[in-house]
């Protein structure tokens, strides 16, 4: 995994991949069947997957420098909603993306980052269950018609990472 560093005040650092555009979601494009894989519990050393089916489409917008896509799926029998508005900064060569769900109502701070090739690489510094966190969000487009984006929790900076949530897509249209 491409890993950030820190300034000495312990600012986060994302350098842009050379290979970095406004056109590196343009596969997501369209509609998708999203199969979810997830630990019921982060940084706990659980091992205990929840799965889980969703919808999702994504269009692009603001002339290509963006793209927005929702989420739909059921916890528990209760309906959810997400959706990530993605932009794209040309002068930086980075990415800033930004969830927000129908839970909490709001924008999280973005996970900021590009892609390396076929790879995407986007982190942020976050706070889980009290603790300093960073997250790294990865996608992996190698086979445009079936991407996987894949999340993971560091408590240490990035030294060791716990993966703790999968989704495999398929092109629905």
């Amino acid at each position: 995994m491409n890993q950030p560093s820190f300034t000495s005040t312990g600012e986060l650092i994302v350098s842009p991949a050379p290979s970095s555009s406004a056109n590196d979601f343009d596969f997501l494009q369209g509609s998708w069947t999203i199969q979810n894989r997830k630990l019921k519990s982060r940084l706990s050393n659980s091992n205990a997957w929840e799965e889980f089916t969703a919808t999702g489409t994504m269009y692009k917008i603001l002339l290509g420098l963006g793209n927005i896509d929702d989420f739909v799926a059921a916890f528990d029998g209760k309906p959810f909603e997400g959706m990530t508005v993605r932009l794209f900064n040309p002068q930086t060569k980075l990415w800033s993306l930004y969830w927000a769900d129908s839970i909490k109502g709001v924008l999280d701070k973005p996970v900021v980052g590009s892609f390396d090739r076929s790879i995407g690489y986007f982190y942020n510094t976050d706070v889980f269950n009290g603790q300093d966190i960073l997250v790294a969000f990865q996608w992996d487009k190698t086979d445009p018609d079936k991407p996987v984006w894949s999340q993971a929790f560091s408590a240490d900076k990035g030294k060791t990472w716990e993966w703790n949530w999968y989704m495999n897509f398929s092109r629905v249209a």
